[in-house]
């Protein structure tokens, strides 16, 4: 009785939201890892971003893998962050987890996660991650850690594509429009309510660092960084620059 009432509440529906922008050469393996889950009460939505059609027809044969997959077309080019923004308003589940669509799931990624999260009664989780390249070797792994907001002001450890969290948390909260740290502002904005982003330290992801991604441009992830801090956060020059610099640091003390 007490496995199946657990199964129940893991069959509770989550929606995976997947913005698309160029990764052709990558899109189909992302959304296989989520067709592979073993947690199969899901809906997928693809939120296409290209500011033309050229590739749309490619990600509409992809949507015929499953009647879970959705495809939803921006009229315009507005960014990854926003582009999560309206999946996640398009959404109908309990649950929302992030997917990048050059990144991959372990089969048992949702059912791991929801289970650790049903478990212990957690709004917010994170997991930890393998970095792959383009030829799917392992170049390094990042370890999740639990995250309050003292914390997440100094290192960012959280990889979006391991998130999972109770929509209910982020009713009035969405992503910012950054090119690389749109995802950190929602963490921070989270945790300075008080939440903490707990910390499964399985590797359940593999996030894919390729040669032209966004999120390997140093002068952006720094503009970025400042922004943030100043902006977002309100912190004067100074301290937005100290900020910045101890982030910077604990950054290169996690590159192997």
């Amino acid at each position: 009785i007490i496995m199946s009432i657990l199964y129940i509440k893991l069959t509770m529906l989550i929606s995976i939201i997947m913005p698309y922008f160029k990764k052709k050469k990558y899109v189909k393996y992302s959304v296989l890892s989520v067709l592979n889950q073993t947690l199969k009460n899901f809906e997928l939505i693809i939120v296409y971003d290209n500011e033309t059609s050229d590739e749309l027809k490619f990600i509409n044969r992809i949507k015929k893998l499953d009647k879970r997959i959705k495809v939803i077309k921006n009229r315009s080019n507005i960014g990854v962050g926003l582009s999560r923004n309206v999946g996640i308003d398009h959404s109908k589940g309990v649950y929302i987890a992030f997917l990048d669509a050059d990144d991959l799931w372990h089969k048992n990624k949702l059912f791991t996660q929801i289970k650790f999260m049903r478990k212990k009664n957690i709004e917010i989780s994170h997991t930890s991650y393998e970095i792959i390249d383009d030829d799917l070797a392992i170049r390094g792994t990042r370890q999740a850690k639990l995250m309050n907001y003292k914390k997440l002001i100094k290192s960012c450890d959280i990889g979006l594509s391991t998130v999972i969290i109770k929509k209910s948390l982020i009713k009035n909260l969405r992503f910012t429009n950054l090119k690389t740290k749109e995802d950190y502002v929602l963490w921070l904005e989270i945790a300075k309510k008080g939440k903490t982003i707990h910390a499964l330290n399985t590797k359940l992801t593999q996030w894919r660092k390729s040669k032209n991604s966004l999120s390997s441009s140093v002068v952006r992830k720094l503009t970025d960084g400042y922004y943030v801090y100043r902006h977002h956060l309100k912190f004067s020059v100074i301290k937005s620059l100290y900020s910045l610099l101890v982030l910077s640091i604990n950054f290169l003390k996690k590159i192997k």
